[in-house]
């Protein structure tokens, strides 16, 4: 098949799928297929901008149309084309998950203004953590989360079901994660600036420290680079970040699951930093920490303990694997800054959120033993 002729055939193979259908119709496998592949395609695009992204604006002044952003309009469109077709064919979904995905999509698109009027006024937004920024990480959680329910749903069992819920995890972590990366990038370039050697152009320097009313010095650059309390990251990644990997070991099933996703987004972080360091962008620290605090994890579900005294014995294990992965790796190499008096607030709130989560997969049917192709 030629170049020319594919629109043609691409048109002609979706035309007769096209039609009105309420969500949770019986799905042709070709289509279901074809569907959930357009779904990971859709957030590899936006993964890959937004990590470019971040470094980008540890450089350079923010730009509507630099290249990470265009990128991850890729995946925007994708990912848009794809809510359309859920929401008008019913094809693939049932209703939660079309829900989901609608409400997460539209919560993305009315952020992309909101953002976009948000930084005509105020310029850079210095912090990933704006209300702003939020929006979009919610949004896209939303939209992930419609997939995985989706997916959980409708998907056949077999190594394939295991390997993409698996992925979607892995995504969901990686949204989670992503405005934790402003701490990530910070300490190094923080490092890099009282080195003389910074990492950003002096427009960008400049800019920061004008926001503040100050001179380019190490106050202003502080600012920028680390411009949350130290509790935030380690909390949020206590908190947020483990309770994907729980509710991803629920949910999947299978021993070893939390930490096949953190070794996987991991693997991630090493191949893209290279990258970006060579294209001339800054690195930033990595949060190998993870990788103990997720063994935490999957260790949990290996003892044999009534479902809700799990969490917390769990909550035990997780909150010393990730404070004490944040201690290894700022002995051993770099972590960004931290409060290890924290760990008390992170745990409390662990403890809670997986109680929840033990409640809320039972009354739903989300573990993976109910598992069901309710679809097919």
């Amino acid at each position: 098949m030629s170049l020319k002729q594919a629109p043609a055939r691409i048109i002609g193979w979706a035309l007769p799928y096209w039609t009105r259908g309420a969500a949770g119709r019986e799905t042709p496998e070709e289509l279901f297929r074809v569907l959930y592949f357009g779904w990971l395609v859709a957030f590899v695009f936006k993964v890959l901008g937004a990590s470019w992204d971040v470094s980008w604006h540890f450089r350079w002044l923010r730009d509507d149309l630099a290249p990470p952003h265009l990128l991850n309009t890729v995946g925007t469109v994708l990912a848009v084309a794809l809510t359309i077709v859920h929401w008008y064919t019913g094809y693939g979904v049932d209703r939660t998950a079309s829900r989901l995905i609608q409400w997460g999509t539209g919560t993305f698109l009315i952020a992309i203004p909101l953002d976009l009027i948000n930084h005509r006024i105020n310029g850079l937004d210095i912090t990933a953590w704006s209300p702003s920024h939020a929006l979009l990480f919610i949004g896209t959680a939303l939209m992930i989360a419609g997939v995985i329910r989706g997916w959980f749903v409708t998907a056949p069992a077999g190594r394939l079901r295991t390997v993409v819920l698996t992925c979607l995890f892995g995504f969901f972590l990686e949204n989670a994660i992503f405005p934790s990366q402003h701490q990530e990038y910070g300490v190094l370039g923080l490092a890099a600036w009282i080195r003389g050697e910074p990492d950003a152009e002096p427009q960008l320097l400049n800019f920061a420290a004008e926001s503040l009313g100050r001179p380019v010095d190490l106050v202003a650059i502080q600012n920028f680079s680390l411009p949350v309390p130290d509790a935030v990251y380690s909390v949020y990644a206590g908190v947020v970040g483990m309770i994907i990997l729980v509710m991803a070991r629920i949910m999947v099933g299978r021993t070893g699951t939390a930490t096949m996703i953190a070794i996987g987004y991991l693997a991630y972080r090493m191949l893209i930093w290279p990258l970006l360091v060579a294209g001339g962008f800054p690195g930033s620290a990595i949060p190998f920490f993870l990788l103990l605090a997720a063994l935490a994890v999957d260790l949990a579900f290996l003892v044999p303990l009534p479902a809700y005294v799990r969490p917390l014995v769990g909550t035990a294990l997780v909150t010393a694997g990730v404070y004490g992965g944040l201690y290894l790796q700022d002995l051993l190499l770099e972590a960004p800054p931290y409060a290890p008096s924290s760990w008390p607030l992170a745990a409390g709130l662990l403890v809670a959120v997986w109680l929840l989560a033990e409640v809320f997969t039972r009354r739903y049917r989300l573990r993976a033993e109910d598992a069901v192709a309710a679809v097919h």
